[in-house]
């Protein structure tokens, strides 16, 4: 293991490093009761939950309730982040993923915080103080939230889980290093783990925010944040093209 960390570019190493740290104390802290997800994940910003600080302790976070979250990404990361940080150097590395992310994090949100606005208006036109509300929400006092107007279930429930339900996880980022490294090794042939056949790095990635695309348009009931993944792959073409306006393609 020492070997495998010495080889990685340091933003890489690091970056890989505290993703782990956190899933671990996430793990003891859930088994503490300490709802470490529900103070570092991600919440929509007219959320009760929403905390500045999230903005970026959301990407160090990854679901508890399954590893290959925090497997997968952390393969891509070594995978292709230490491509680009060793073409790029470690600062223009870490301006990138930083930005992919907070960029992903961001368009999946202004979403959400549209669709909970709409759901908040139609709740105060039935006659609901949003601030009482709020403050059962936090305080999970759900029984007596529904005693109120039993005909209001339907869009409760969506508020509820609209400004209740955070976004974690590096994978925004990740999309983010896929479209960079798509760009720059377009040709690049990529061994598929399932099925295991080569297939090259831009048909890969247009495949993967293919899925993202259609999936973010119209899969509503996925708790997997769909627009997140296909936001960091536009934040990361866009300023990939930037950084390469001048300069050729590598294949």
């Amino acid at each position: 293991m020492g070997n495998v960390l010495s080889n990685l570019p340091p933003v890489v190493k690091n970056l890989l490093i505290i993703n782990v740290v956190m899933y671990l104390l996430s793990m003891l802290g859930e088994t503490q009761g300490i709802p470490m997800t529900r103070l570092l994940g991600g919440y929509v910003f007219n959320s009760p939950f929403f905390e500045p600080y999230q903005m970026v302790t959301h990407f160090f976070m990854h679901s508890t309730q399954s590893f290959f979250h925090i497997f997968f990404n952390m393969f891509a990361l070594v995978v292709f982040g230490s491509v680009l940080e060793r073409v790029w150097g470690a600062k223009r590395f870490f301006i990138f993923y930083i930005v992919t992310g907070l960029g992903a994090f961001f368009i999946h949100q202004i979403v959400g915080y549209i669709d909970v606005n709409n759901l908040k208006e139609t709740l105060v036109s039935m006659g609901y103080d949003m601030y009482d509300l709020n403050l059962k929400i936090k305080n999970s006092d759900f029984d007596s939230i529904y005693i109120l107007q039993p005909e209001a279930k339907t869009v409760l429930r969506e508020y509820i889980s609209g400004v209740s339900i955070p976004v974690v996880g590096a994978s925004g980022a990740v999309y983010g290093l896929l479209a960079g490294f798509a760009y720059l090794f377009p040709n690049t042939e990529l061994m598929l783990i399932f099925p295991p056949i080569p297939v090259k790095a831009k048909w890969l990635v247009l495949f993967l925010v293919g899925i993202a695309f259609f999936n973010a348009f119209s899969d509503s009931t996925s708790n997997i944040a769909h627009l997140a993944h296909l936001g960091g792959a536009i934040v990361g073409f866009i300023l990939v093209l930037i950084w390469q306006k001048n300069s050729s393609n590598f294949y």
